[in-house]
Protein backbone atom coordinates (compact mmCIF):
# COMPACT_ATOMS: atom_id res chain seq x y z
CA UNK A 1 0.00 0.00 0.00
CA UNK A 2 2.32 2.26 1.25
CA UNK A 3 4.99 1.34 -1.93
CA UNK A 4 1.87 2.35 -4.82
CA UNK A 5 0.72 5.76 -2.63
CA UNK A 6 4.80 6.73 -2.88
CA UNK A 7 4.70 5.66 -6.89
CA UNK A 8 1.67 7.82 -7.44
CA UNK A 9 3.42 10.60 -5.34
CA UNK A 10 6.22 10.74 -7.01
CA UNK A 11 4.15 10.71 -10.82
CA UNK A 12 2.91 13.89 -10.02
CA UNK A 13 5.62 15.63 -8.49
CA UNK A 14 6.57 18.65 -10.64
CA UNK A 15 9.73 19.32 -11.26
CA UNK A 16 12.17 21.72 -9.01
CA UNK A 17 12.89 25.45 -9.55
CA UNK A 18 16.52 26.54 -10.55
CA UNK A 19 17.59 29.99 -9.47
CA UNK A 20 20.33 32.10 -9.64
CA UNK A 21 22.10 34.40 -6.95
CA UNK A 22 22.82 37.66 -7.93
CA UNK A 23 20.35 36.67 -11.16
CA UNK A 24 22.69 37.45 -14.24
CA UNK A 25 23.70 35.21 -16.72
CA UNK A 26 27.09 36.53 -17.25
CA UNK A 27 29.30 37.28 -14.86
CA UNK A 28 33.40 37.95 -15.02
CA UNK A 29 35.89 35.28 -15.52
CA UNK A 30 37.16 34.48 -11.52
CA UNK A 31 33.71 35.46 -9.79
CA UNK A 32 31.79 33.12 -7.98
CA UNK A 33 27.16 32.47 -8.71
CA UNK A 34 25.21 30.17 -6.51
CA UNK A 35 22.27 27.93 -7.49
CA UNK A 36 19.77 26.77 -5.76
CA UNK A 37 17.43 24.05 -6.23
CA UNK A 38 13.86 24.78 -4.67
CA UNK A 39 11.67 21.31 -5.05
CA UNK A 40 9.65 19.17 -2.97
CA UNK A 41 11.75 16.19 -1.17
CA UNK A 42 9.26 13.69 0.49
CA UNK A 43 10.24 11.38 3.21
CA UNK A 44 9.00 8.00 2.41
CA UNK A 45 11.18 5.81 0.56
CA UNK A 46 14.29 6.64 2.88
CA UNK A 47 14.64 7.47 6.32
CA UNK A 48 16.93 10.43 5.10
CA UNK A 49 15.76 12.89 2.86
CA UNK A 50 16.32 12.46 -0.84
CA UNK A 51 18.80 14.35 -2.07
CA UNK A 52 19.56 17.00 -4.84
CA UNK A 53 21.09 15.80 -7.91
CA UNK A 54 23.31 18.95 -10.24
CA UNK A 55 23.80 18.47 -14.13
CA UNK A 56 26.54 20.70 -15.95
CA UNK A 57 25.23 19.10 -19.08
CA UNK A 58 25.46 15.85 -19.48
CA UNK A 59 28.02 15.14 -16.66
CA UNK A 60 26.47 14.64 -13.01
CA UNK A 61 28.24 17.09 -10.35
CA UNK A 62 29.23 15.51 -7.27
CA UNK A 63 27.33 17.90 -4.75
CA UNK A 64 23.98 16.76 -3.14
CA UNK A 65 23.34 20.09 -1.34
CA UNK A 66 20.34 22.01 -1.71
CA UNK A 67 22.83 25.31 -3.09
CA UNK A 68 25.68 25.48 -4.81
CA UNK A 69 28.50 27.71 -5.79
CA UNK A 70 29.83 27.93 -9.54
CA UNK A 71 32.23 29.96 -11.73
CA UNK A 72 32.46 27.26 -14.69
CA UNK A 73 30.50 28.51 -17.61
CA UNK A 74 27.81 25.85 -19.22
CA UNK A 75 23.99 24.47 -18.67
CA UNK A 76 23.44 23.75 -15.40
CA UNK A 77 20.27 21.53 -14.00
CA UNK A 78 19.32 19.78 -11.12
CA UNK A 79 17.14 17.36 -10.11
CA UNK A 80 15.36 15.88 -6.93
CA UNK A 81 15.49 11.78 -6.58
CA UNK A 82 12.41 10.52 -8.74
CA UNK A 83 11.13 14.13 -9.87
CA UNK A 84 11.74 15.35 -13.27
CA UNK A 85 14.12 17.69 -14.23
CA UNK A 86 14.35 21.57 -13.65
CA UNK A 87 14.77 24.32 -16.55
CA UNK A 88 18.35 24.59 -18.01
CA UNK A 89 20.19 28.34 -16.74
CA UNK A 90 23.27 29.18 -19.21
CA UNK A 91 26.32 30.81 -17.53
CA UNK A 92 28.35 32.85 -19.50
CA UNK A 93 31.66 33.70 -18.44
CA UNK A 94 33.19 36.97 -19.80
CA UNK A 95 36.87 38.23 -20.30
CA UNK A 96 35.92 41.37 -21.74
CA UNK A 97 35.77 44.84 -20.05
CA UNK A 98 32.16 45.47 -20.72
CA UNK A 99 29.68 43.28 -20.48
CA UNK A 100 25.71 43.73 -20.65
CA UNK A 101 24.05 41.44 -18.03
CA UNK A 102 20.28 40.40 -18.59
CA UNK A 103 18.22 38.18 -16.10
CA UNK A 104 18.25 34.49 -16.19
CA UNK A 105 14.55 33.88 -15.47
CA UNK A 106 12.07 34.32 -18.31
CA UNK A 107 10.45 37.73 -18.51
CA UNK A 108 6.32 37.84 -19.60
CA UNK A 109 4.46 40.27 -20.78
CA UNK A 110 3.17 42.78 -18.09
CA UNK A 111 6.43 42.54 -16.00
CA UNK A 112 9.43 44.74 -15.85
CA UNK A 113 12.80 44.03 -18.05
CA UNK A 114 16.07 45.16 -16.40
CA UNK A 115 19.42 44.54 -17.59
CA UNK A 116 22.84 46.49 -16.63
CA UNK A 117 26.03 47.25 -18.63
CA UNK A 118 28.68 46.29 -16.20
CA UNK A 119 32.49 47.14 -16.38
CA UNK A 120 35.57 45.37 -15.35
CA UNK A 121 35.75 45.26 -11.10
CA UNK A 122 32.92 47.24 -11.19
CA UNK A 123 34.05 50.16 -13.09
CA UNK A 124 31.97 53.25 -13.78
CA UNK A 125 31.23 53.29 -17.00
CA UNK A 126 30.69 56.72 -18.70
CA UNK A 127 28.67 57.75 -22.06
CA UNK A 128 27.03 54.98 -21.41
CA UNK A 129 24.51 53.42 -24.33
CA UNK A 130 21.89 50.66 -24.83
CA UNK A 131 21.19 49.59 -27.94
CA UNK A 132 18.01 46.71 -29.30
CA UNK A 133 18.99 45.63 -32.36
CA UNK A 134 21.84 47.93 -33.39
CA UNK A 135 19.53 51.02 -32.68
CA UNK A 136 20.22 53.26 -29.91
CA UNK A 137 17.63 52.92 -27.24
CA UNK A 138 18.64 55.03 -23.97
CA UNK A 139 21.72 57.31 -22.38
CA UNK A 140 22.54 57.50 -19.24
CA UNK A 141 26.02 59.93 -18.05
CA UNK A 142 27.33 57.00 -16.04
CA UNK A 143 26.60 53.54 -15.07
CA UNK A 144 22.52 53.02 -14.86
CA UNK A 145 20.29 50.18 -15.38
CA UNK A 146 18.30 50.54 -18.12
CA UNK A 147 14.43 49.37 -17.68
CA UNK A 148 11.94 48.67 -19.20
CA UNK A 149 8.68 48.92 -16.46
CA UNK A 150 6.09 46.57 -18.51
CA UNK A 151 7.62 44.62 -21.06
CA UNK A 152 6.23 43.99 -24.64
CA UNK A 153 6.42 41.25 -27.14
CA UNK A 154 8.21 44.63 -29.04
CA UNK A 155 10.93 44.61 -26.36
CA UNK A 156 12.47 41.02 -27.43
CA UNK A 157 15.81 41.26 -29.38
CA UNK A 158 19.56 41.47 -29.38
CA UNK A 159 20.79 44.18 -26.67
CA UNK A 160 23.85 45.77 -26.32
CA UNK A 161 25.98 48.49 -24.25
CA UNK A 162 28.46 50.79 -25.16
CA UNK A 163 30.54 52.95 -22.93
CA UNK A 164 33.70 54.41 -22.10
CA UNK A 165 35.54 53.78 -18.54
CA UNK A 166 38.66 55.55 -16.58
CA UNK A 167 41.58 53.05 -16.72
CA UNK A 168 43.47 55.55 -15.37
CA UNK A 169 42.34 57.61 -18.24
CA UNK A 170 38.82 57.89 -20.24
CA UNK A 171 39.09 54.90 -22.69
CA UNK A 172 37.78 55.12 -26.12
CA UNK A 173 34.19 53.54 -26.41
CA UNK A 174 33.77 49.76 -25.62
CA UNK A 175 31.29 47.55 -26.82
CA UNK A 176 29.96 44.23 -24.66
CA UNK A 177 28.66 41.12 -26.71
CA UNK A 178 24.98 40.85 -28.13
CA UNK A 179 22.80 39.25 -25.84
CA UNK A 180 19.48 38.00 -27.16
CA UNK A 181 16.12 38.97 -24.62
CA UNK A 182 13.10 37.28 -25.52
CA UNK A 183 9.39 38.32 -23.70
CA UNK A 184 7.62 35.72 -23.06
CA UNK A 185 3.41 35.89 -23.75
CA UNK A 186 1.63 35.70 -20.73
CA UNK A 187 -1.81 35.24 -22.46
CA UNK A 188 -2.49 33.90 -26.07
CA UNK A 189 -4.88 36.49 -28.41
CA UNK A 190 -8.66 35.77 -27.09
CA UNK A 191 -11.27 34.30 -28.99
CA UNK A 192 -15.50 35.08 -28.31
CA UNK A 193 -17.27 31.61 -28.77
CA UNK A 194 -21.16 30.84 -28.94
CA UNK A 195 -21.71 28.09 -26.13
CA UNK A 196 -25.26 27.71 -26.33
CA UNK A 197 -28.44 29.20 -26.41
CA UNK A 198 -30.43 29.86 -22.92
CA UNK A 199 -33.74 28.08 -23.47
CA UNK A 200 -35.09 30.17 -20.37
CA UNK A 201 -34.60 33.36 -21.00
CA UNK A 202 -34.02 32.93 -25.52
CA UNK A 203 -30.63 34.64 -24.63
CA UNK A 204 -27.53 33.27 -25.81
CA UNK A 205 -24.18 32.59 -23.86
CA UNK A 206 -20.59 33.87 -24.79
CA UNK A 207 -17.33 33.35 -23.64
CA UNK A 208 -13.81 34.47 -23.88
CA UNK A 209 -11.46 32.02 -24.45
CA UNK A 210 -7.47 32.26 -23.58
CA UNK A 211 -4.95 30.26 -22.26
CA UNK A 212 -2.35 30.83 -19.82
CA UNK A 213 1.77 30.26 -19.98
CA UNK A 214 2.10 26.73 -18.56
CA UNK A 215 4.52 28.51 -16.00
CA UNK A 216 1.92 31.72 -15.35
CA UNK A 217 -1.57 29.61 -14.90
CA UNK A 218 -1.83 31.43 -12.05
CA UNK A 219 -2.57 34.72 -12.61
CA UNK A 220 -5.70 35.93 -12.59
CA UNK A 221 -7.45 37.19 -15.66
CA UNK A 222 -10.71 39.30 -16.11
CA UNK A 223 -12.89 39.49 -18.95
CA UNK A 224 -15.13 42.45 -20.80
CA UNK A 225 -17.76 42.26 -23.64
CA UNK A 226 -18.16 45.00 -25.73
CA UNK A 227 -21.19 45.35 -28.81
CA UNK A 228 -19.13 47.46 -31.64
CA UNK A 229 -17.55 50.30 -29.20
CA UNK A 230 -19.46 49.83 -26.44
CA UNK A 231 -19.27 47.84 -23.21
CA UNK A 232 -22.09 45.99 -22.56
CA UNK A 233 -19.91 44.48 -19.45
CA UNK A 234 -16.90 45.89 -17.78
CA UNK A 235 -14.06 43.65 -16.64
CA UNK A 236 -15.29 41.07 -14.03
CA UNK A 237 -13.85 37.68 -13.70
CA UNK A 238 -16.08 35.97 -15.00
CA UNK A 239 -15.76 34.65 -18.87
CA UNK A 240 -19.12 34.23 -20.11
CA UNK A 241 -21.94 36.66 -21.04
CA UNK A 242 -25.37 36.27 -22.22
CA UNK A 243 -27.32 38.09 -25.13
CA UNK A 244 -30.54 39.49 -23.86
CA UNK A 245 -33.11 38.08 -26.92
CA UNK A 246 -33.82 41.61 -28.25
CA UNK A 247 -30.00 41.39 -29.07
CA UNK A 248 -29.99 38.00 -30.48
CA UNK A 249 -29.60 38.58 -34.15
CA UNK A 250 -26.64 40.94 -33.87
CA UNK A 251 -24.47 38.64 -32.41
CA UNK A 252 -21.82 39.49 -35.00
CA UNK A 253 -21.36 42.85 -33.51
CA UNK A 254 -19.95 41.58 -30.29
CA UNK A 255 -16.15 40.81 -29.11
CA UNK A 256 -14.39 40.78 -26.13
CA UNK A 257 -11.02 41.80 -24.16
CA UNK A 258 -8.58 39.74 -21.49
CA UNK A 259 -6.33 41.68 -19.35
CA UNK A 260 -4.85 41.11 -16.12
CA UNK A 261 -6.20 42.57 -13.18
CA UNK A 262 -3.71 45.34 -12.80
CA UNK A 263 -4.81 45.81 -16.78
CA UNK A 264 -0.62 45.64 -17.66
CA UNK A 265 -1.78 43.36 -20.37
CA UNK A 266 -4.58 43.71 -22.29
CA UNK A 267 -5.60 41.49 -25.37
CA UNK A 268 -8.99 41.79 -27.34
CA UNK A 269 -10.77 39.08 -29.56
CA UNK A 270 -11.64 39.41 -32.81
CA UNK A 271 -15.38 39.72 -33.92
CA UNK A 272 -17.60 37.03 -33.44
CA UNK A 273 -17.67 34.14 -36.01
CA UNK A 274 -20.53 32.60 -35.97
CA UNK A 275 -21.09 28.75 -37.27
CA UNK A 276 -22.20 28.06 -41.07
CA UNK A 277 -25.89 26.79 -41.72
CA UNK A 278 -26.12 23.29 -40.69
CA UNK A 279 -24.19 23.35 -37.44
CA UNK A 280 -25.20 21.54 -34.09
CA UNK A 281 -26.25 25.30 -33.32
CA UNK A 282 -29.12 26.82 -35.09
CA UNK A 283 -28.21 30.44 -35.28
CA UNK A 284 -28.95 31.32 -39.15
CA UNK A 285 -31.20 34.27 -37.87
CA UNK A 286 -29.01 35.61 -35.83
CA UNK A 287 -26.14 36.38 -38.68
CA UNK A 288 -25.92 40.74 -38.28
CA UNK A 289 -25.81 42.52 -41.45
CA UNK A 290 -22.52 42.44 -43.10
CA UNK A 291 -22.20 45.95 -44.20
CA UNK A 292 -22.79 47.13 -40.65
CA UNK A 293 -20.60 44.21 -38.58
CA UNK A 294 -17.60 44.97 -41.18
CA UNK A 295 -18.30 48.75 -41.01
CA UNK A 296 -17.16 48.96 -36.97
CA UNK A 297 -14.50 46.31 -36.52
CA UNK A 298 -11.97 47.05 -33.76
CA UNK A 299 -9.16 49.09 -35.43
CA UNK A 300 -10.25 49.46 -38.67
CA UNK A 301 -11.48 53.20 -40.21
CA UNK A 302 -15.43 53.26 -40.98
CA UNK A 303 -16.23 52.32 -44.28
CA UNK A 304 -18.83 53.16 -46.15
CA UNK A 305 -21.16 50.65 -48.18
CA UNK A 306 -23.50 53.24 -49.82
CA UNK A 307 -24.13 53.01 -53.38
CA UNK A 308 -22.51 55.05 -56.05
CA UNK A 309 -25.48 56.22 -57.97
CA UNK A 310 -26.10 55.51 -61.71
CA UNK A 311 -25.03 58.41 -64.26
CA UNK A 312 -27.58 59.17 -66.65
CA UNK A 313 -27.04 62.15 -68.91
CA UNK A 314 -28.83 63.18 -71.82
CA UNK A 315 -26.57 64.02 -75.32
CA UNK A 316 -26.88 67.34 -76.06
CA UNK A 317 -28.87 68.38 -78.91
CA UNK A 318 -26.10 69.24 -81.38
CA UNK A 319 -24.70 65.69 -81.10
CA UNK A 320 -26.36 62.55 -81.24
CA UNK A 321 -24.32 59.77 -82.09
CA UNK A 322 -25.50 56.62 -83.26
CA UNK A 323 -25.13 54.47 -80.91
CA UNK A 324 -26.51 50.77 -81.14
CA UNK A 325 -27.08 48.59 -77.92
CA UNK A 326 -23.98 46.39 -78.94
CA UNK A 327 -22.21 49.39 -77.84
CA UNK A 328 -24.00 50.20 -74.50
CA UNK A 329 -21.40 49.51 -71.47
CA UNK A 330 -22.03 49.91 -67.80
CA UNK A 331 -21.33 53.66 -66.19
CA UNK A 332 -17.87 53.70 -64.25
CA UNK A 333 -19.64 54.02 -61.16
CA UNK A 334 -21.74 50.98 -61.00
CA UNK A 335 -19.97 48.57 -58.89
CA UNK A 336 -20.84 45.83 -55.95
CA UNK A 337 -21.15 47.11 -52.73
CA UNK A 338 -18.43 46.07 -50.04
CA UNK A 339 -19.20 43.23 -47.72
CA UNK A 340 -17.64 41.61 -44.71
CA UNK A 341 -14.61 39.14 -45.17
CA UNK A 342 -17.08 36.54 -43.75
CA UNK A 343 -19.26 36.72 -46.64
CA UNK A 344 -18.54 35.54 -50.17
CA UNK A 345 -16.99 38.22 -52.44
CA UNK A 346 -19.53 39.75 -54.47
CA UNK A 347 -20.13 38.80 -58.67
CA UNK A 348 -17.84 41.09 -61.07
CA UNK A 349 -20.15 43.51 -62.88
CA UNK A 350 -19.43 41.25 -65.97
CA UNK A 351 -20.93 38.55 -64.68
CA UNK A 352 -24.48 40.36 -64.32
CA UNK A 353 -26.75 38.30 -65.77
CA UNK A 354 -28.35 39.50 -68.88
CA UNK A 355 -32.33 39.94 -66.92
CA UNK A 356 -30.31 42.89 -64.80
CA UNK A 357 -29.41 44.66 -67.91
CA UNK A 358 -31.79 44.68 -70.29
CA UNK A 359 -34.38 47.38 -68.79
CA UNK A 360 -31.81 49.77 -68.41
CA UNK A 361 -30.86 48.97 -72.23
CA UNK A 362 -34.25 49.66 -73.46
CA UNK A 363 -34.69 52.81 -70.87
CA UNK A 364 -31.73 54.05 -73.09
CA UNK A 365 -32.98 53.17 -76.75
CA UNK A 366 -36.15 54.38 -76.09
CA UNK A 367 -34.32 57.93 -75.09
CA UNK A 368 -32.11 57.63 -77.88
CA UNK A 369 -35.31 57.41 -80.17
CA UNK A 370 -37.27 60.19 -78.97
CA UNK A 371 -34.33 62.41 -79.66
CA UNK A 372 -33.93 61.09 -82.58
CA UNK A 373 -37.56 62.21 -83.72
CA UNK A 374 -36.98 65.64 -82.36
CA UNK A 375 -33.89 66.38 -84.13
CA UNK A 376 -35.41 65.42 -87.44
CA UNK A 377 -37.77 68.15 -86.86
CA UNK A 378 -35.49 70.92 -85.13
CA UNK A 379 -32.91 71.00 -87.90
CA UNK A 380 -35.60 72.58 -90.66
CA UNK A 381 -36.63 74.81 -88.63
CA UNK A 382 -32.78 75.77 -87.69
CA UNK A 383 -31.97 76.13 -90.92
CA UNK A 384 -34.47 78.23 -92.21
CA UNK A 385 -34.39 80.46 -88.95
CA UNK A 386 -30.51 80.84 -89.53
CA UNK A 387 -30.90 81.19 -93.19
CA UNK A 388 -32.73 84.62 -93.11
CA UNK A 389 -30.54 86.73 -91.92
CA UNK A 390 -27.67 85.33 -93.81
CA UNK A 391 -29.53 86.81 -96.86
CA UNK A 392 -29.93 90.04 -95.72
CA UNK A 393 -26.50 90.92 -94.67
CA UNK A 394 -24.34 89.13 -97.19
CA UNK A 395 -26.54 89.40 -100.17
CA UNK A 396 -22.98 89.47 -102.19
CA UNK A 397 -22.16 86.06 -100.64
CA UNK A 398 -22.10 83.61 -103.31
CA UNK A 399 -23.54 80.66 -100.60
CA UNK A 400 -24.40 80.54 -97.00
CA UNK A 401 -23.60 77.84 -95.00
CA UNK A 402 -26.04 76.52 -91.89
CA UNK A 403 -23.40 75.60 -88.72
CA UNK A 404 -24.39 72.34 -87.68
CA UNK A 405 -22.20 70.22 -85.82
CA UNK A 406 -20.43 67.60 -88.29
CA UNK A 407 -21.49 64.68 -85.94
CA UNK A 408 -25.14 65.54 -87.24
CA UNK A 409 -26.07 63.43 -89.62
CA UNK A 410 -28.21 65.74 -91.61
CA UNK A 411 -26.17 68.70 -92.76
CA UNK A 412 -27.08 70.98 -95.64
CA UNK A 413 -26.06 73.87 -97.46
CA UNK A 414 -28.04 76.78 -99.07
CA UNK A 415 -26.97 78.25 -102.39
CA UNK A 416 -28.05 81.96 -102.89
Amino acid sequence: MWTLTALLLLATLEKPILSLHPPWTTIFKGERVTLRCDGYHPLLLELRPISTLWYLGHLLLPSHKKSIEVQTPGVYRCQTRGAPVSDPIHLSVSNDWLILQVPYAAVFEGEPLVMRCRGWYDKIVYKLHYYLDGQAVRYFHSSTNYTVLQARASDSGRYQCSGTMRIPVESAPMFSTKVAVTVQELFQTPALKVMSPQEARGGVVLRCETRLHPQKRDTPLQFAFYKYSRPVRRFDWGSEYTVPEPEVDELESYWCEAATATRSVRKRSPWLQLPGRGSALDLQSTIASAPQAAALAPGNKPLSFRKPPVSRSVPSVTSVPNITSAELQLPDGEVPTARPHACAPPPAPLERSKGDLQPKVDLLLREMQLLKGILSRAVPELKDSQALPELRKTSNAPTSHVPVNPETPETAVMES
